[in-house]
């Protein structure tokens, strides 16, 4: 069954609208510590990964704006990066089974620098107006999981609070929404809305139903309880029992009348519902928590985006 990436995509541009306010409030607040600018391409030299649905808004401005010689040569950009990419994901998997410190890998990783395959010959984006949410906040303080950042350009100071970005927030919101997508779409891969992926293979891929694991709702209903059954042989006897001792006790068969979301709770927690996931970015504030205060996080380090890992953007 084709997925239908319009309602995403509209929900995904929202994401990118706040993304957008937040940065500008940041800027107007300390404007002489952002000195984000014209020519400026410091953010384009940086390690991050995008989320499922990133990955294909992106992949589908670029298959519709460009073809022909110009999309070969993004295209040969996009491999070379990516296999930089490899190597270094690699060597940190490896540095990290060697007992290496997991904090010290990932600062070295933050310094790494690989040239993104939209930057073009006059140091320009190609895609500028469909850029990533991680693109659109750099150049100003961000914090992930209470550690803070910004850009080594900026005028921001070490030690000094400032409004600054929570993008564990931004980041819950597209994991919600890409796990929602996965699900709409019935794909067989049941990690679908977890995936990763670099700019460079986010540009490579061709999400074609098939890459996607798409199925209609009758085929998935099939082939899931045939999963089912496989990993449990007496299932479908158990739930035969259930719902017939339900039948002469007057009660509902479990599942029945159970409310959509289980409670997944955690704002945290990858592939929580749109219900559960958190409805704003947050700035100048730490994300909810019990006998948790409001706050100004101050900038920890500087020089560089965090490397890549579950929560990022």
């Amino acid at each position: 069954m084709p997925l239908d990436f319009t309602e995403f995509s509209k929900r995904y541009e929202a994401i990118i609208q706040e993304a957008d306010q937040v940065f500008q409030a940041v800027r107007a607040k300390c404007a002489e510590n952002v000195r984000c600018e014209k020519g400026c391409s410091d953010c384009c030299h940086a390690l991050f990964d995008l989320t499922l649905v990133e990955a294909m808004y992106l992949n589908r401005h670029f298959n519709e704006r460009f073809s022909g010689r110009e999309r070969d040569e993004i295209l040969r950009r996009a491999d070379e990066a990516d296999r930089q990419a490899y190597r270094l994901k690699h060597e940190a998997v490896k540095a990290a089974r060697d007992g290496k410190n997991a904090q010290d890998i990932l600062a070295e990783m933050a310094k790494v620098r690989v040239r993104c395959p939209l930057l073009d010959d006059e140091g320009a984006c190609a895609l500028y107006e469909f850029r990533p949410v991680t693109c659109r906040i750099y150049g100003v303080p961000t914090a992930i999981g209470g550690t803070a950042h910004t850009c080594g350009k900026s005028g921001f100071e070490k030690g000094k609070a400032y409004p600054t970005v929570y993008l564990d927030r931004i980041q819950d919101q597209l994991y919600a929404l890409s796990h929602e997508m996965a699900g709409a779409a019935h794909s067989r891969y049941k990690e679908l809305g977890e995936m990763l992926v670099p700019v460079s293979m986010a540009l490579l891929t061709e999400y074609t139903d098939e890459y996607l694991g798409l199925r209609d709702e009758k085929q998935a209903a099939e082939e899931d309880a045939a999963e089912e059954k496989r990993k449990h042989p007496v299932a479908e006897r158990l739930a035969a029992g259930k719902a017939g001792k339900a039948a002469k006790t007057g009660g509902s068969a479990p599942g029945k009348g159970a409310p959509a979301c289980s409670g997944c709770a955690s704002a945290g927690k990858p592939g929580a519902c749109s219900g559960c996931s958190p409805q704003s970015i947050t700035l100048g504030q730490a994300p909810a928590a019990p006998g948790r205060a409001a706050m100004q996080m101050p900038v920890a380090g500087m020089g560089g985006r965090p490397a890549p890992g579950k929560k990022k953007v």
